[in-house]
């Protein structure tokens, strides 16, 4: 874990257990993920529901899923259902929509796109 990041994320011990036991071959880009969304909205927690990384406030925003791959696949669970333009989530079906990143470079190239995210889920569960 780098200075930086342990300045701008908060350590949940449940999740870095988490991240001990599964030893994923992934684990650099979802910790790149994870920074960006939890710094995005300080009402934004993750946490470890039904064996996987969530991130979420007042419900589940995202799951980390299909963990053992080599890329990242976000699933926004409600996604959509968030309000705004988001270029990078698929899907056309009437609740989830996905994300994927295979490199560091498209993650830090999507930032402003998931910090826009996580702000208006955040905004739409205030009410």
């Amino acid at each position: 874990m780098s200075d930086l990041h342990s300045l701008r994320v908060k350590s949940n011990p449940e999740v870095e257990a988490w991240f001990a036991a599964k030893k994923l071959p992934n684990e650099r880009l979802m910790r790149r993920v994870r920074e960006i969304l939890l710094a995005a909205d300080p009402r934004i927690s993750d946490y470890i529901k039904y064996g996987s990384l969530l991130l979420g406030y007042e419900g589940d925003l995202v799951s980390f899923v299909q963990v053992q791959k080599k890329n990242v696949n976000l699933m926004f669970n409600n996604g959509a259902k968030i309000p705004g333009r988001f270029p990078h989530l698929e899907g056309s079906g009437p609740n989830a929509r996905f994300m994927r990143f295979d490199d560091l470079a498209g993650i830090n190239a999507r930032e402003g796109e998931l910090t826009r995210i996580a702000k208006a889920w955040c905004d739409l569960k205030a009410g």
